[in-house]
């Protein structure tokens, strides 16, 4: 398991989105240099955990519980072959591409160490699946993409940093801690999205789950509760 590519990108004025000040950040480009990564504060002040790296609207993205974003290499060569398509390392926004890794099969609070063993390391936990959006599809150009890609259900992963530390494409990445139940990323995205009825199943994953997510469970659980009750 490794990275591919690490990348980065910066804002650019563009006509699909909804950010106030009309730009992005998601064309990330590969990059061979290494890049800092560090939490970056919470959501809305906080934005990308990689330097040099552009979350423009923080309302939502970026903060400690986005502060990094990946894909699977495999998830995007799978996309090339049903969108008849080039899909480059980094077309999804994601900030870094792996090889060799389910990231959509990764527990919630299931964490990487990503480096070599006897250099600079970060060490990262899952903590949710990424929800597309009006941007997302406006820099794909696909006609009905949110609801493709919420119908195939292979989000890819956001991640928190908990050691800060300095990363490169070509780096390993080791699964350091895999938690006690069996919360994936993927049944978070269903949950999310298409499947609320699976919401109170993400409480086993507790406080390494993204607040929102977690918070969003809670409500939907103790409403359940109370109907089932009464």
């Amino acid at each position: 398991m490794k990275l591919l590519s690490v990348n980065l990108g910066r804002a650019v004025s563009v006509p699909y989105t909804d950010q106030p000040a009309g730009v992005t950040g998601i064309d990330k480009r590969p990059v061979e240099h290494a890049v800092r990564v560090a939490a970056p504060g919470p959501k809305g002040v906080g934005g990308s955990g990689l330097a040099g790296d552009t979350v423009c609207d923080t309302r939502h993205h970026g903060g400690d519980d986005q502060a990094v974003y990946a894909m699977a290499r495999e998830d995007l060569d799978d996309w090339e072959r049903e969108l008849g398509r080039a899909l480059p390392d980094g077309s999804f926004g994601e900030n870094l591409t792996t090889a060799g890794m389910d990231v959509s099969g990764a527990l919630i609070g299931e964490r990487w160490r990503i480096g070599a063993p006897d250099g600079p390391s970060v060490l990262l936990e899952v903590t949710s699946g990424r929800i597309p959006c009006r941007t997302f599809q406006g820099h794909l150009g696909e006609k009905g993409w949110v609801r493709r890609f919420t119908r195939k259900g292979a989000p890819g992963a956001y991640l928190r940093v908990l050691e800060p530390g300095e990363i490169r494409c070509g780096d390993p990445v080791r699964i350091v801690h895999r938690p006690d139940h069996d919360v994936t990323v993927a049944l978070q995205f269903r949950a999310s999205t298409t499947e609320r009825a699976l919401l109170p199943r993400l409480l086993a994953a507790g406080a390494a789950l993204h607040p929102e997510s977690l918070a969003s469970a809670r409500r939907y659980a103790e409403k359940y509760t109370a109907d089932t009750a009464g």
